[in-house]
């Protein structure tokens, strides 16, 4: 266990196994090697081994929040058409049936319902970045499910309720993508709002804890908001970090225009 009350994060995730693969034009080579690199950075970032990792992922929703209790893991893969190598990462990260059971505990007392499961691998939102962050695979890792409904207040709230895990040395991390319309790629409108949302986004962040949660909570009404993200889902792991940060200030630690257009961020709070 670790003396400090550990940060937490928003990462990005990429597209599918995007670090694992060449890029296909017409996207540049490089397109995801500074993402990359973020993420190979950020176990310095943390500055001491977590005694285990609890990530919130965009790619797992479940009527209630839901968390993996196993001993061990599986990977699911839950990505379409990509090269068969990539069908064939392994990332034999350990589970830990102790956090998973205080994460439940802590829920709980805060009037939230869980549920527990042992089944469901790991998604790609958790074993792909975590092949750059620990690439050994020797920190424990338990996943929590977003909560169907998508309420950003619920999962602040959620986030509010596993503070505590940053005095146990549990790392909290959202991974989602802070822009997130896969209908509309590369556009001067799609670039033009992502561009508002991230520097909307950032300010926020970078804002006294309660009026953090305001905002956050009313992302929708954000300038570029909503043409960021058709469907909030990969920005609700950021909710949990942030909730979880407990007045903690946050600040940007990554950013990018991906493929020159597409602004993305990435956040620590604490």
């Amino acid at each position: 266990m670790t003396a400090t009350r550990l940060p937490t994060y928003m990462i990005p995730h990429g597209g599918g196994p995007c670090f694992f693969m060449e890029t296909r034009p017409p996207m540049p080579a490089d397109t995801w090697d500074a993402m990359a690199a973020h993420l190979r950075g950020l176990a310095d970032d943390v500055g001491v081994r977590p005694k285990a990792v609890l990530v919130i992922s965009a790619h797992w929703e479940t009527t209630l929040p839901t968390v993996h209790e196993a001993a061990a893991h599986n990977l699911y893969f839950d990505y379409y058409n990509f090269p068969e190598h990539t069908y064939r990462l392994t990332y034999p990260a350990a589970g830990a049936p102790d956090v998973a059971a205080r994460t439940r505990a802590l829920l709980r007392a805060a009037g939230i319902e869980t549920a527990g499961e042992t089944e469901r691998g790991l998604d790609h939102g958790v074993f792909i970045p975590f092949l750059l962050i620990y690439p050994d695979a020797d920190v424990p890792i338990v996943q929590l499910s977003l909560q169907a409904g998508l309420s950003p207040e619920r999962h602040l709230q959620i986030g509010r309720a596993l503070a505590p895990l940053r005095d146990e040395g549990v790392l909290i991390v959202g991974s989602g993508m802070t822009y997130h319309n896969m209908s509309d790629p590369g556009s001067p409108r799609a670039a033009a709002a992502a561009e508002a949302f991230d520097i909307w986004l950032t300010e926020t962040v970078a804002s006294e804890a309660d009026v953090r949660d305001a905002r956050l909570a009313a992302w929708a009404e954000a300038p570029g908001g909503r043409f960021s993200h058709p469907r909030e889902e990969h920005l609700l792991p950021l909710m949990v970090a942030a909730g979880a940060a407990d007045g903690d200030a946050g600040r940007q630690i990554y950013s990018e225009k991906l493929g020159g257009r597409m602004a993305l961020s990435g956040y620590r709070f604490g």
